[in-house]
């Protein structure tokens, strides 16, 4: 358990029996932050906090969707960033917070075994970088939460850079006809598809609970500021997702396009050539037996026949040409 005291003179780390006396001084913010698994997380967050029994219990196991509880000193928020996996897989990698005026408390739950445990200190290291080089100093507990939800915006615009940069790719392999494959290409375009949807999902679940911490004031009107610059950032991402998932779904009917086009062409020219074939085909079966199968062969008869299937097979491929099939 990483804990920290800021104020205008630096950052000073303290162990957890400090706790107490740090909640009780007047100057300073209190930033503590709960890795997974630490055993002294539940009498931290029940007993030296006295945080809502729900609220402990919400932080300490996964939580499927994002969500807000505001209480009378404090507000409890449950966020989820995106993380890689295997196939094009996305882990939700969650993040809670309590956040008081004086004080943030970051919980980091349990993740997917598959997941690096260091995958859901993503947002928090980059904060506890900046405030121990000095290069970022909080005046409250709201404006610490607030960078940590903009290193959590960073996280799944990064995210939505490496998708749109696969975007570009598929778009270029399109319009070049470098095809490949066609049951793995429409599988990639899709799995990128799959990573475009969860960062709208996440963006958009994000913009839903900062805009019922808005709409309450959970900061004070003073702290309104600091939510609406969250709320932006996620409207924005979730708009960015969004505009790429229809660009490549753009690309994926101009790939469906084309791939039904060459379908549909290679069954006019099979048609053709059913239909060159055919007279051979019916003459061959009617006169075969007459023609070839005899005690004694006709030529007159056999040249006039072969003239004759030559002529109809002749007659049928330029009336396909007429009418365009070839």
């Amino acid at each position: 358990m990483d804990i920290r005291l800021v104020t205008p003179d630096g950052v000073r780390r303290h162990k957890v029996g400090d706790l107490p006396d740090l909640l009780a001084r007047d100057d300073g913010i209190l930033w503590v932050d709960v890795p997974e698994g630490d055993p002294d997380a539940l009498p931290v967050l029940s007993e030296v906090f006295g945080f809502h029994p729900r609220a402990v219990q919400d932080s300490v196991q996964r939580s499927p969707v994002p969500k807000v509880h505001v209480y009378a000193d404090h507000v409890f928020v449950v966020l989820h960033g995106p993380e890689p996996g295997h196939g094009g897989h996305i882990h939700y990698v969650e993040l809670d917070q309590f956040i008081g005026a004086r004080y943030l408390v970051t919980v980091h739950g349990p993740v997917n075994p598959a997941v690096d445990p260091a995958a859901a200190r993503v947002e928090t290291d980059i904060v506890a970088a900046r405030l121990d080089s000095g290069r970022f100093r909080p005046s409250s507990g709201p404006e610490l939460s607030s960078a940590v939800v903009s290193a959590l915006s960073g996280r799944l615009r990064d995210h939505l850079s490496v998708r749109t940069t696969e975007v570009w790719r598929f778009e270029q392999q399109v319009t070049a006809g470098q095809l490949g494959d066609a049951e793995q290409f429409l599988d990639g375009m899709f799995r990128v598809r799959h990573g475009l949807l969860t960062v709208r999902t996440m963006a958009s679940l994000s913009h839903e609970v900062y805009g019922r911490m808005h709409a309450l004031k959970a900061f004070g009107t003073d702290g309104q500021a600091l939510l609406e610059n969250n709320l932006d950032q996620f409207q924005r991402l979730a708009t960015m997702a969004h505009s790429q998932e229809d660009y490549l779904q753009g690309v994926i009917e101009f790939y469906q396009t084309r791939t039904h086009t060459k379908m549909t062409v290679a069954a006019e020219r099979l048609a053709v050539i059913a239909a060159v074939t055919l007279p051979v085909t019916a003459i061959s079966s009617v006169m075969g037996m007459n023609v070839i199968v005899n005690s004694q062969t006709d030529p007159v008869f056999l040249t006039v026949l072969v003239v004759l299937m030559v002529a109809l097979s002749g007659v049928l491929l330029v009336w396909a040409k007429r009418h365009g099939w070839w």
